[in-house]
């Protein structure tokens, strides 16, 4: 512990660390695993995530920066998808560290394709998640043989077999990645959490909800815009549309007599006074823009670029 006294620590290493694989395999809850708060939205449906987000971790003398990033998309095309993919992409050629995740009880072709991605000559840790669904010996011989496989097919830094959910072994995936960041001053204050300002924080929890809360079609054409953040003290005051595609997705959003909505509304508040430690006035609504996931503007003005 730190007293007054006694000066702050010096950070001494530092470096970006993309957290990178196909949809579905614990990316974003790995990253607030290892940042120690939830920075990053999950949910059991698949590519959840579609701003990469920095989660902050300074720990000692090292700061990890932690860059989660869409699930990239083979299957499915549009702007939308192009737009992510190219996020992915990009993010790959500007950091120190590249994790690898991919579910431990499978390997797929599209995990593959994920690998095949990833430059060569940046170091890369492999990320088998899930390891706590290995219950038996046939699972785990399994995972050791894919690993003897990947092994040889190009250089890796260290396999660390984790489980997000659990908490398994990621104290040792944080020694490892640390052993390989550069020497450098602390990219962002020993306290920050994410360099992410709250008014996206707000609109990446309201779409976590509707993630959460709704049917498989609505999350993937809907999004959310704030169109008004106040902060009066400690209260803040958000105004949020959720965009959907079609008028008939109204109605399922909403629920019967509003419930839906006012169920969305009330976690994701809950959820946004947690880590903004205040109070938040939310108020939601729904607007029909058609075509949405394709207008380069609206695209714009959701942050994906």
């Amino acid at each position: 512990m730190t007293t007054d006294t006694e000066p702050t620590p010096i950070v001494r290493r530092v470096g970006q660390i993309a957290v990178i694989g196909r949809p579905n395999v614990g990316k974003s809850t790995l990253l607030n695993r290892l940042v120690g708060e939830k920075v990053s939205i999950t949910s059991r449906k698949a590519q959840t995530t579609r701003l990469p987000l920095r989660g902050i971790l300074t720990r000692g003398d090292t700061q990890f920066v932690f860059v989660d990033t869409p699930g990239y998309q083979t299957r499915h095309g549009g702007e939308l998808n192009r737009r992510l993919n190219t996020s992915v992409r990009r993010t790959l050629t500007e950091v120190d560290v590249v994790l690898w995740v991919w579910d431990a009880s499978r390997l797929t072709d599209a995990d593959r394709s994920v690998l095949d991605l990833i430059p060569q000559g940046v170091t890369l840790i492999g990320v088998p998640n899930k390891v706590d669904l290995l219950r038996d010996a046939e699972r785990r011989a399994g995972l050791a043989q894919s690993i003897d496989g990947l092994a040889k097919t190009r250089p890796f830094a260290a396999f660390v077999p984790v489980s997000a959910t659990k908490g398994t072994q990621t104290d040792a995936l944080l020694d490892e990645i640390a052993r390989h960041l550069p020497e450098g001053e602390a990219l962002f204050d020993p306290d920050a959490l994410t360099d992410r300002p709250e008014r996206v924080l707000a609109a990446e929890m309201i779409r976590e909800k509707v993630f959460r809360l709704t049917g498989d079609e609505i999350p993937y054409r809907a999004a959310v815009l704030i169109e008004k953040f106040e902060q009066e003290g400690n209260l803040r005051r958000i105004f949020a549309a959720i965009l959907v595609d079609k008028a008939s997705q109204r109605p399922l959003l909403i629920g019967a007599g509003g419930e839906r909505l006012k169920q969305i509304g009330t976690e994701a508040r809950q959820d946004m006074e947690r880590l903004f430690g205040g109070r938040v006035y939310l108020e939601l609504f729904v607007k029909v823009k058609s075509g949405w996931s394709e207008n380069a503007a609206v695209l714009r003005d959701l942050g994906i670029i």
